[in-house]
């Protein structure tokens, strides 16, 4: 897990999606509330709400969530940023 030193100041949402997507999640663009989405690992269908506003409090935490339902970490999502 990084430390919010490491983290970039504010990613936006796409971008951050796209990247997901690359490593492997799915992204539905309606299944969040609003402007947000939902990023679901598809081997075992559990998902993660990406919010639209991305600073790096919040990225930390979202983070923390896609490597606990999956086998990402940051330095997967880094690459394909």
């Amino acid at each position: 897990m990084p430390s919010l030193s490491e983290l970039p100041g504010e990613i936006k949402q796409n971008r951050f999606c796209k990247a997901l997507q690359r490593v492997g999640f799915e992204i539905n663009k309606v299944g969040g509330n609003g402007s947000h989405f939902k990023a679901i690992w598809p081997r075992n269908q559990k998902s993660v709400t990406i919010p639209f506003y991305l600073p790096k409090q919040t990225l930390k935490y979202v983070l923390k969530e896609l490597e606990e339902i999956s086998e990402v970490d940051w330095n997967q999502i880094k690459k394909e940023l």
